[in-house]
């Protein structure tokens, strides 16, 4: 497969970290120091179907497709306000498409496995544009008293539209199964039969074993595909990771031992929004005509589960 056109779409309410110290006991440098991040965007007004619609609309336009030429449509999203209908139902009918449509919940890996699924399709069935869309509304799922968390995530969908190619080189996708690390929990709805004890709350977050997971998994996915496609470190163009904590992303640019340069960020202003994070981020890139056609770019990411996913692709759009 390859990548035909992007797409995003970001709420638009700015949350600044002044803004966050008049009910957290926290500070701007407190956060800046430890994150990277200075700002982020947050659903007030907005609807995230809205919102992962518009990101889907922005990538067809980039790619020079109709709703009517989309084959397929894979959706990945953590939570949203509908437990049912899946939400990428509700985007097709708001662009405007007919096609069959896929939800996935791999949270912030979730971009990399649906690239490996559309890729799949792409080469099994009779298919030739998927439309793949991230909408993610964390900062729904926060305990916005716990200073820990609520400060790492903002609110954003990002979108591409892939057809048959070549320029997917290497992908590997990983699961380990470390849910105390990173996890929420909801109350379903009660029944006459209920007499377990459940629990209810925002999301509950181990940082320090979240980030040595994070960083060993990425190195240890990138140095695979690396190898799987049979090429160094210094071949690739631009690392474009998931954009959870800029001392994740410093980490890893030790390990590969690449300049600063390759590591585009737009954490400092967004924060970390899931697995709209690397879409969005490629979008930045590809309207701010900073991607080549040739290049080679390594996505890599990692999420709650604990998922991780790492891939090469050859930009040639």
């Amino acid at each position: 497969m390859r990548i035909i056109g992007t797409g995003s779409a970001r709420p638009s309410l700015v949350v600044t970290n002044a803004m966050l110290e008049n009910f957290l006991d926290t500070s701007d440098e407190w956060i800046v120091t430890r994150t990277g991040i200075h700002e982020r965007r947050v659903i007030s007004s907005e609807n995230l179907e809205d919102l992962a619609s518009t990101a889907a609309l922005r990538a067809m336009e980039d790619a020079g497709v109709t709703p009517e030429q989309i084959d397929f449509i894979i959706c990945s999203n953590v939570v949203n306000e509908y437990v049912t209908p899946g939400l990428g139902c509700i985007i097709q009918g708001k662009i405007g498409a007919t096609c069959p449509t896929m939800d996935i919940n791999c949270a912030c890996t979730g971009f990399i496995y649906a690239l490996d699924i559309a890729e799949s399709y792409l080469a099994t069935k009779d298919m030739k544009n998927i439309l793949i869309v991230c909408a993610e509304e964390p900062s729904r799922m926060m305990n916005w008293k716990d200073r820990s968390s609520c400060i790492l995530f903002g609110d954003a969908a990002g979108a591409a539209v892939v057809t048959k190619g070549d320029d997917l080189k290497a992908i590997r996708l990983s699961t380990h199964c470390k849910v105390e690390a990173l996890y929420q929990k909801r109350k379903l709805q009660p029944t006459p039969f209920l007499t377990k004890e459940e629990s209810d709350g925002g999301v509950v977050m181990n940082g320090q074993d979240v980030f040595k997971l994070a960083v060993s998994s990425s190195i240890k996915d990138i140095d695979k595909v690396l190898g799987m496609a049979g090429i160094t470190a210094d071949d690739i163009d631009l690392y474009v990771l998931h954009q959870a904590n800029v001392r994740i992303i410093e980490a890893i640019q030790h390990f590969v031992k690449q300049d600063r340069s390759k590591f585009p960020v737009n954490l400092n202003k967004y924060g970390n929004v899931s697995s709209a994070s690397i879409p969005a981020l490629l979008d930045d890139l590809n309207r701010g005509n900073k991607l080549r056609t040739g290049e080679m770019l390594l996505l890599s990411a990692f999420g709650a589960g604990f998922t991780t996913g790492a891939c090469i692709l050859r930009w040639s759009k």
